[in-house]
């Protein structure tokens, strides 16, 4: 079976993953600093996570800071790595309770190393929930992930574990971040934007796409809702004809 297109009792659970922006636009409309706007996308990502639940998607993958980020104003990186440690520390035990399991994928070499030690921590207390499958791409770029799976795969061949005849795209994609998640079923975008801004490109090639208007500070549970009733308006043929 082809890897973009699983079955669905390989993978009955939706898998949703989302671009969060717009926090910037929705400080700077209301005359407040970008921080501020920062902070309120946090009270989006706990609505969308209990959203999340309360509409049966089994996986949610979300977009927190991307390797282009880093070149963000020093004042702002560093507010955004404060909020992932508030974010972290605040509310692990919540989502330990609620039975999320964490997962954070991207380059963590370039995090602090305090920040490193929540995010291990994170995994391995959440590591058995099974209610929602919750990742989050972390100093994460869709083009350094796939060069990198690339250098795996380069390696083994060089060192003769790896025969060039036997890469194909389900070994590829089990030297990805990603490599035990399935793919999204749909991949959304908040703030009107129209691109997918090097997330998940290979993951995502037959994912749906949803781009809505809301920043990311004011989404939340009507949001999702509707993206999801859009999805499942869709046809998903994988490259086939329609009706087959």
């Amino acid at each position: 079976m082809h890897r973009f297109a699983p079955k669905a009792e390989d993978h009955p659970a939706l898998h949703v993953a989302i671009v969060m922006d717009g926090n910037g636009r929705w400080a700077t409309g209301r005359g407040l600093p970008r921080t501020l706007g920062h902070r309120k996308g946090i009270d989006a990502v706990q609505r969308t996570i209990d959203a999340a639940i309360a509409l049966d998607v089994g996986y949610l993958t979300l977009f927190g800071f991307s390797t282009e980020n880093w070149r963000r104003p020093i004042l702002e990186v560093g507010e955004l790595m404060k909020l992932l440690r508030f974010f972290l520390r605040g509310e692990l035990k919540a989502l330990h309770r609620k039975g999320v399991r964490l997962r954070f994928i991207g380059d963590r070499a370039r995090l602090a190393p305090d920040i490193v030690d929540l995010l291990v921590e994170s995994e391995t207390l959440t590591e058995g929930n099974t209610q929602l499958n919750l990742t989050v791409a972390l100093s994460y770029g869709g083009r350094q992930e796939i060069t990198e799976a690339a250098r795996r795969v380069a390696r083994d061949v060089a060192a003769g574990t790896l025969a060039p005849e036997a890469i194909d795209e389900a070994l590829f994609a089990g030297r990805l971040f990603t490599a035990d998640l399935p793919d999204p079923d749909l991949l959304i975008r908040t703030s009107g934007e129209q691109r997918i801004s090097n997330f998940l490109l290979w993951q995502a090639a037959y994912a749906e796409l949803v781009f809505v208007d809301t920043l990311w500070p004011d989404f939340g549970h009507a949001e999702l809702e509707a993206a999801l009733t859009e999805f499942r308006s869709r046809e998903r043929r994988y490259g086939a004809v329609g009706g087959q």
